[in-house]
């Protein structure tokens, strides 16, 4: 199994109307739950009851297809946090490092996706955007040893500009510098995207789309694209033996 880990606030976590969700194949999409897999059901990252669709279940469908493998979502996304609250040493970060492990036991994490930003869209807190996340992410990648894993960051909506949040377009530019001057990190843009009734969510039928996005960037950081099949299809043959056995 090939896992992702999904951290950020609310739209990471998912707030699409459930009643709009898009259907997918689920049958190879696991979720952790209580350091176990569990097939998918929805919502998939319940941090609120009022959760919803999420933008992995798209990009986790993709991936599956393409490559053949089954595929675990590491839910740790919580609405309304700052980026502060991610840091090293901060519970936020440690609750994703210790499920991140968990998995890594049963499964392979081949990615990370963040989405994260609106808690941070005032004057005092974008100007350092870049630095703080650039010290979460090396902390991340030395503590799960995924230094070569691509991380997938998602822009922030247009429509945030009506909420009004208009400073979202300096951490959409933090985030764009973050993906330009780091090494195995992309950057998802939601441009075009529409909101839920609240202009501050990403609607289903969006978050469906910016799941393809992602999973769209994340291709193009992938440098083991030609080796993961040949690598699934010798998985699947010792599994197959060990079953005969």
């Amino acid at each position: 199994m090939h896992s992702f880990l999904l951290i950020g606030q609310s739209n990471m976590a998912g707030r699409g109307n459930l009643n709009e969700a898009h259907e997918i194949d689920t049958s190879r999409i696991y979720t952790l739950r209580n350091g176990r897999w569990q097939k998918m059901f929805r919502p998939i990252n319940p941090d609120r009851s009022f959760s919803g669709v999420c933008l992995a279940e798209s990009f986790a469908e993709a991936y599956s297809k393409k490559y053949n493998v089954d595929v675990g979502l590491i839910c740790c996304a919580d609405g309304g946090t700052k980026l502060d609250q991610w840091m090293p040493g901060e519970l936020l970060f440690d609750n994703a490092v210790n499920n991140a492990r968990l998995a890594a036991r049963t499964s392979e994490i081949v990615g990370v996706l963040w989405h994260q930003g609106e808690s941070d869209c005032n004057d005092t807190l974008y100007p350092t955007y870049q630095v703080r996340f650039e010290t979460m992410m090396k902390a991340l990648r030395k503590e799960l040893k995924l230094n070569d894993v691509p991380f997938v960051l998602g822009g922030l909506g247009e429509y945030l500009e009506f909420y009004p949040l208009e400073s979202y377009v300096h951490i959409n530019h933090a985030l764009q510098a973050i993906a330009t001057d780091n090494e195995m990190v992309g950057f998802a843009s939601a441009k075009g995207l529409t909101s839920n009734p609240d202009n501050l969510h990403f609607n289903a039928q969006s978050l469906y789309d910016f799941g393809i996005r992602y999973f769209e960037e994340f291709e193009k950081l992938n440098r083991r694209t030609d080796t993961v099949g040949k690598k699934n299809i010798k998985q699947d043959i010792l599994r197959n033996e060990m079953e005969l056995l």
